[in-house]
């Protein structure tokens, strides 16, 4: 039986998934640091904002979960499934998530955050230089 309105239900899972797209990240990010790049430097500041901005948008989200009475945890997985809690209203609705399907809503999620950060980079392009009265500093 469904017991959440759908609108609990996307704020949950976009909350639940937007959580493993900054695992994923993180994860990234220390794979950066080891890794033989040449030029670590454009990267790890994309993955750093693109943290940033997951992070924000995930307290938001929990505050509005918070705000509802609204929780989700993992209840188990396997190989081909994981098993999602969604607590709402005392009532408790088990959801089951194809793996792949996971990965693929993760990865939608990092391709957009990596548009979000390049439009934050492309912003602060166009922001004015601050000059010394010699013309632009470089």
């Amino acid at each position: 039986m469904r017991y959440l309105k759908q609108n609990e239900l996307d704020l949950a899972s976009r909350y639940l998934f937007l959580s493993m797209a900054i695992t994923v990240i993180r994860q990234d990010r220390k794979h950066m640091e080891q890794g033989k790049f040449k030029i670590k430097e454009p990267y790890m500041e994309m993955l750093g904002k693109m943290e940033l901005e997951a992070r924000e948008e995930r307290r938001k989200l929990r505050k509005q979960m918070d705000q509802m009475k609204l929780q989700v945890v993992e209840s188990g997985r396997n190989d081909s499934f994981t098993s999602f809690l969604f607590l709402a209203h005392g009532y408790e609705e088990k959801r089951n998530y194809f793996n792949p399907a996971i990965r693929k809503k993760v990865e939608n999620i990092l391709f957009e955050l990596m548009r979000k950060s390049q439009q934050s980079v492309q912003h602060d392009d166009q922001q004015p230089q601050v000059t010394n009265g010699n013309g632009p500093q470089e």
